[in-house]
């Protein structure tokens, strides 16, 4: 029996620490993703300003192009792991979420492995040269003449691409204690679409407070119903 519980207790302490491994990993993709969200901010103050001098001012910027395809290119890519970490990324969900947890952890696997790990892994390398080389000649934009200096921006290449990868370790440990345990380890939560409902409900002067304790139920069971749908489980009654 002793044998029993300290194998227990041991299982269990490895779990933690997968999971604390996991949240960090996550932690790192959302901090980045939501620091490159604030490019958003500079490329619509770029752009508004830009409209504004060329249809009003008759003064166009002739490098407002490459710094707008700069912004948002790096926004885009440096995203690339938050989305990663918040499982958002484009799959067939119609199919794959009817599979089981272990069934969807396989294929999951097999496809982090044959296409996954390769393509990142070339990205980077290819990434790293593509912006030592810049580096090196101090590259400018040929779009225009006098174009703003690029290999800043090429340096996001591999930075992202390194990201990137490191998120993906992370799924593939995901995977593999689906694998082991027959669910999906738990992800770093993010901004809540229920709390953003209550935040709503809650300043609303038309809805009374037995009114709003519904709705917000009812939305939270459509939010579990829909989770445990992309689980590949039924819910629970």
């Amino acid at each position: 029996m002793p044998v029993t519980r300290d194998r227990s207790l041991g299982q269990l302490g490895g779990r933690v620490d997968v999971q604390r491994f996991l949240i960090r990993i996550d932690a790192i993709s959302v901090w980045v993703g939501k620091a490159a969200a604030w490019l958003i901010i500079g490329l619509m103050a770029l752009v508004c300003v830009e409209v504004f001098k060329r249809y009003i001012l008759n003064a166009p910027t002739a490098w407002i192009f490459d710094a707008s395809n700069m912004l948002y290119g790096s926004l885009f890519m440096l995203a690339g792991a938050y989305a990663l970490a918040q499982n958002a990324h484009v799959r067939g969900d119609f199919i794959y979420s009817s599979l089981k947890p272990r069934t969807q952890a396989t294929l999951d696997l097999a496809l982090y492995i044959l296409f996954f790990l390769p393509g990142v892994a070339a990205l980077v390398y290819a990434g790293y040269d593509y912006a030592a080389l810049s580096w090196r000649i101090r590259e400018h934009s040929t779009v225009t003449a006098e174009g703003p200096p690029i290999y800043y921006f090429k340096t996001v290449i591999p930075v992202a691409g390194a990201l990137v990868m490191l998120q993906g370790l992370a799924e593939i440990v995901r995977c593999i204690a689906c694998l082991r345990t027959g669910e999906w380890p738990r992800r770093m939560e993010d901004v809540e679409e229920m709390d953003v409902v209550a935040e709503q409900l809650a300043h609303s002067e038309h809805v009374d407070l037995e009114a709003r304790e519904a709705a917000i139920e009812r939305a939270q069971d459509i939010d579990r119903a829909a989770r445990q749908r992309g689980l590949g489980g039924e819910e629970e009654p």
